[in-house]
């Protein structure tokens, strides 16, 4: 699922040294399925040749307002008709002024201003131009006219100072494209996701627990895949070292089975869809020691005692409205096992993926699955779990 397909985008590149980040940002496109149209700058084929923007959008660029001698010419009315979105990046110091003082002195500035469509905007230029007030004057009137300004988020590396007028990474830009785009047509646009992620942790002592092999890359990757289809995420996380890359998710942690039911129940009333990823523990030890068990012995005994069961507890609790999907690990009888567990607790959707499949399971990058509703079954090859993702959501959007 290709969640730019068919749609029509217009990049806008202007004269900054971060219009090399402008083949990468078209190749993206690209691959969610846009056609790009390229219109630049008279200074902006400085930094980049219009072939090598050619080549990669698959579409003549657009720079002079006539295109040859003979009177033809380029209209800027006919691409804002044409355009689902325009997107201006690099946007330097310059041509965000003309934007916003009507300066239509080149084919970017008179397409934009002839744009029916949604308008991103990400700015590129040193600090102290960005930081100059009529820099940021301009960006505020800008986003006062409904413009989208993608930009870093604000931080530091080592000494230096990330975000304040860097051009924003393509991967970024792309993801809040398509995140916009997706609000007002994907049937995830305004639902509330619950998405569980990642192990847990259940303690024997301070320093020991009993866990398993779960990365949480599949639970983050379907949070960030919802949120760019314009739902309201709540990710509850057992313990990883991932980060979320795109904005509209709420991260909860927790550490054990107790603390992940907690937060889900709590929270499953007021959803309308919950993807159960993590792999929770079923077990955890009866007593929990205070201090370090020493080694005193040839043999410990560890008396276990079953986790709460969350899929069971949210099925019984799902209302007609509500939509659950769970996921299944399994070594043998894969499928019998996956239906049993679809059944029993009252799930919409299970994903089945298996440990002898190669590239599927825990601490990998890919994965293999099968999803599997009562009536339906849909095996797909080995692939990144961002793509995975995108085939969950699909497969969720069709009973929505």
């Amino acid at each position: 699922m290709n969640r730019l397909s068919g749609k029509h985008i217009v990049l806008g590149i202007s004269g900054s040294i971060a219009a090399y980040k402008s083949c990468e940002l078209i190749r993206q496109l690209v691959k969610l399925g846009a056609e790009v149209k390229v219109v630049i700058t008279p200074s902006g084929k400085e930094f980049i040749t219009p072939l090598t923007l050619a080549t990669l959008s698959r579409n003549p660029v657009i720079s002079e307002f006539f295109s040859q001698r003979d009177g033809s010419w380029n209209s800027h009315v006919d691409l804002g008709l044409w355009a689902d979105a325009m997107i201006i990046a690099p946007a330097t110091a310059s041509t965000i002024g003309k934007m916003v003082s009507g300066v239509a002195d080149n084919m970017l500035i008179t397409t934009y201003l002839s744009m029916k469509a949604p308008v991103f905007v990400a700015p590129a230029m040193d600090l102290d131009m960005y930081a100059h007030p009529s820099t940021q004057r301009n960006l505020d009137t800008l986003r006062q006219w409904g413009n989208i300004i993608i930009e870093p988020r604000e931080g530091f590396l080592a000494s230096q100072l990330i975000g304040k007028g860097r051009m924003e990474e393509p991967v970024k830009i792309v993801q809040t494209i398509a995140r916009e785009l997706s609000r007002t047509t994907s049937p995830l646009s305004g639902k509330k996701v619950l998405i569980t992620a990642g192990p847990t942790y259940e303690k024997i002592d301070p320093v020991r627990f009993i866990g398993n092999y779960s990365s949480g890359k599949m639970g983050y990757a379907l949070a960030e895949a919802c949120a760019l289809q314009g739902a309201s995420v709540t990710l509850v996380s057992g313990p990883v070292h991932l980060d979320i890359n795109v904005t509209g998710v709420e991260r909860i942690n927790v550490e054990n089975a107790k603390e992940m039911y907690e937060a889900t129940t709590k929270r499953f009333a007021d959803t309308d869809i919950a993807i159960l990823c993590a792999a929770v523990a079923d077990f955890r030890p009866t007593t929990l020691s205070d201090t370090k068990i020493k080694r005193e012995k040839d043999l410990l005994h560890l008396s276990l005692e079953p986790t709460q069961d969350i899929a069971a507890s949210l099925g019984k609790m799902k209302k007609e409205n509500q939509r659950i999907i769970g996921f299944a690990l399994e070594t043998d009888d894969e499928e019998h096992n996956a239906l049993d567990k679809l059944k029993r607790k009252n799930l919409d959707l299970i994903v089945l993926n298996s440990l002898k499949n190669e590239g599927a399971g825990f601490m990998v990058d890919t994965n293999q699955v099968t999803i599997l509703s009562s009536h339906s079954r849909t095996s797909f090859p080995c692939k990144p779990k961002q793509e995975v993702a995108e085939d969950i959501i699909a497969a969720l959007c069709d009973i929505l």
